[in-house]
């Protein structure tokens, strides 16, 4: 029999993704009250662009840690994709899109030399991303030859520092970015109808209909709200649209799709994942790979942004890129989490990174924040566990 979910019961369901949620409208709550200008137009569009590559790479990270490993080469591996773009473009004078298929093709190289020791090896992760850390560090200062390239301009600029705007006019705003949003708004709620009448025909438990009526038309005021404050910026900034791509691929990739499921899997229970014939070499290979390749979108995204590369880019992006994945409900054991989940843990670590900004707090004092909050994160997952075991 179909059951009927009310609000409680669907808040203590998953209580992973139902905290961060909270966390993160209490979070933005509080710094809008301490500071006025935090939710202006401006500083909105600002957190979108310095924020999207730890976003880029959360995605990826959130795979490997689902698949029970760690990547801590990533940051590394930015600066030395960043550098090949660099090299490329601004030293050899070849087009934007040789620099950007130069940067891709080592990203995936680095992600495969990874994942060939990992996977066929059986190095762990944590050692193999270790050393891949210190190697393409390395690489990216031979690369430079130890100095800074600057500036790419032109087309390569315009990646995460450009914008879709005037394209269908509006008057003191720009209404292509209402009209994107819009189509998405409809998008999601298609989608979770489609998903809400499934889960009915296998009479599964879904919220009251009045319930989901209220979910639809808040998560569309939220989102038609955040448009609206992009269109009275400079509209939609083309990184966000790479952002979406990516964030809407890999969901479907995680949720969706055999190989995701069988990186729940591996992660969730190695033994049972291979009595059951799933090729876990190959699986771990790929998910490192696909780890060197978002590296790679997120170096060119980070150069294109800084406008150059530097030998010292991507500085401790991994730890903010896994970080995410932590607040945003992955299990530390592996098995658990979701991209959505990793975006919005991605997105406190960004909001709370610029509201201490714009309130001049020390960098000091938001690194130990920072922690604190990793470090809650993480106790809320062991506590949920415990409690789950309980109730067992």
């Amino acid at each position: 029999m179909t059951g009927i979910a009310n609000v409680w019961e669907l808040a203590t369901r998953n209580m992973r993704q139902s905290g961060i949620a909270v966390a993160f409208v209490a979070i933005v709550a509080l710094f809008s009250v301490l500071n006025s200008n935090f939710l202006s137009p401006g500083n909105i569009t600002n957190i979108v662009l310095q924020y999207s590559y730890i976003l880029i790479l959360a995605i990826g990270m959130v795979l490997v840690i689902i698949g029970g490993h760690i990547d801590l080469s990533v940051g590394s591996l930015v600066a030395l994709t960043g550098a090949v773009a660099a090299v490329a473009v601004i030293k050899g004078g070849q087009p934007w899109w040789v620099g950007v298929l130069a940067a891709i093709g080592v990203g995936l190289l680095a992600g495969a030399w990874q994942g060939f020791w990992v996977a066929y090896v059986g190095i762990p992760a944590f050692i193999v991303t270790l050393a891949g850390m210190l190697l393409f560090r390395g690489l990216t200062w031979v690369v430079l030859d130890s100095i800074s390239l600057s500036p790419f301009g032109g087309t390569y600029y315009q990646i995460a520092n450009g914008f879709q705007n005037g394209l269908l006019g509006g008057m003191g705003f720009d209404v292509f970015t209402l009209v994107i949003f819009a189509i998405a708004v409809v998008g999601y709620a298609v989608m979770q109808w489609r998903s809400r009448m499934a889960k009915l025909r296998y009479q599964q438990v879904v919220e009251s209909l009045p319930l989901f009526v209220v979910k639809i038309v808040i998560v569309a005021a939220i989102v038609m709200w955040f448009a609206w404050q992009l269109a009275h910026s400079r509209g939609l900034p083309n990184v966000l649209i790479l952002l979406a791509i990516l964030i809407i691929g890999y969901s479907v990739i995680a949720q969706r799709s055999v190989f995701g499921r069988h990186i729940y899997a591996i992660g969730g229970n190695l033994h049972a994942a291979q009595l059951s014939g799933v090729k876990v070499k190959t699986v771990n290979f790929w998910v490192m790979a696909n780890m060197g390749f978002l590296s790679a979108v997120a170096g060119i995204v980070y150069s294109s942004r800084m406008n150059g590369a530097q030998p010292g880019a991507g500085n401790m992006f991994e730890l903010d890129a896994i970080a995410a994945c932590f607040i945003g409900g992955a299990a530390v054991t592996g098995g658990v989490g979701r991209v959505t989940g990793a975006m919005i843990g991605g997105l406190i670590m960004a909001v709370m990174s610029n509201g201490m900004q714009l309130m001049g707090v020390d960098q000091s004092v938001q690194q130990v924040v920072k922690g604190l909050v990793l470090l809650l994160a993480v106790a809320f997952d062991v506590y949920n566990k415990k409690r789950a075991g309980v109730a067992r």
